[in-house]
């Protein structure tokens, strides 16, 4: 997670009533604490910023082995994911639909390029795991097949 979006979410904590704020993003995750002290680490304004834990990386990983039952179709490109080919239309797919080899599953628009992303695998929506009109990265899930 980025040193940024970290300082950020401390001044954010210090400006509010809240005593503790959590965040994750993908498999890192952040958690921060108002008023806390750690015997190993004070912290001299009374903020503690307690990054995973070993502890945390184990459930994490625990988790995303549950997330990868099926398979995933990754972004084979940067760009804004698509459900829909336009948004007056029925989406490409809906979790629980079947699909065949070759099947449209979603448009990905990079540099103002629709490209239409079809599945290399036959089997069943399990899941889709990015919101319509969200930026995706190369290489990032995109929809779990089973």
């Amino acid at each position: 997670m980025d040193i940024r979006k970290i300082k950020k979410l401390i001044e954010m904590l210090q400006e509010s009533d809240l005593k503790e704020i959590e965040v994750s993003q993908g498999d890192e995750s952040v958690r921060i604490l108002r008023g806390g002290h750690n015997e190993n680490n004070p912290v001299s304004s009374g903020m503690q910023t307690q990054l995973v834990q070993p502890a945390d990386v184990l459930i994490d990983k625990v988790e995303e082995k549950k997330l990868e039952v099926g398979s995933a179709i990754k972004s084979p490109i940067v760009g804004t994911f698509y459900r829909k080919p336009s948004p007056d239309k029925d989406p490409f797919i809906k979790v629980g639909d079947s699909i065949e080899v070759g099947d449209v599953l979603c448009i990905i628009e990079a540099m103002k390029m629709m490209n239409e992303i079809k599945s290399d695998i036959s089997g069943k929506i399990l899941s889709i795991d990015v919101e319509d009109g969200e930026p995706v990265e190369f290489g990032q899930r995109i929809i779990t097949i089973n």
